[in-house]
């Protein structure tokens, strides 16, 4: 069975959290298969919807208040309304349009620091991702190229500042190796 198909299995076997759907958070360290995941339950999960935390950061320091945002997107979306998130352009270096997104049967929340504690009443499975480090510096840099590197080394402490604070690897529903399809 592929990661995404426990994952789909775990979330489906739940009640709703979010609304009348379900809320997938996929957390993990950065580079460790997380979007990958997302992509693979979205092919997999009927209608979901993906929205990705890269779009909710205000920048490569906007980790430490990744939880600011999500409440305007996941809060209507509990009581059946549409949700909304202003979205950050990484090359203009600034926040962009407000998207809006619709209830559906599930949210997937793809990204560092998806399953903060502050939700964790909306989510219907935490999913912790990850893999050796230096698996995951290899793919950040093929992925954003080398400019990363000099942002890499502050990004893993935030995020691990996040993690130890939410304690969300601890708080995972499923926990999963990103080497594994």
């Amino acid at each position: 069975m592929s990661s995404a198909e426990v994952v789909l299995d775990l979330v489906r076997s739940r009640p709703p959290t979010l609304g009348e759907g379900r809320l997938l958070c996929i957390d993990g360290p950065a580079g460790s298969g997380k979007t990958t995941l997302a992509s693979q339950v979205a092919s997999a999960g009927g209608d979901a919807v993906v929205v990705h935390m890269d779009d909710l950061y205000e920048g490569w320091g906007g980790l430490a208040e990744v939880g600011a945002q999500l409440g305007t997107l996941l809060l209507p979306l509990a009581v059946g309304s549409s949700g909304s998130y202003r979205r950050w352009d990484w090359r203009l270096d600034g926040w962009a349009e407000t998207v809006t997104i619709a209830p559906s049967s599930l949210l997937v929340l793809e990204g560092v620091g998806s399953g903060v504690s502050l939700f964790a009443a909306l989510t219907t499975v935490l999913a912790w991702v990850e893999v050796p480090p230096e698996l995951r510096l290899e793919r950040g840099v093929a992925r954003d190229g080398p400019g990363v590197a000099e942002h890499w080394a502050q990004w893993t402490h935030d995020e691990q500042a996040v993690f130890v604070r939410e304690r969300t690897r601890e708080r995972a529903d499923v926990v999963l190796d990103g080497r594994v399809p």
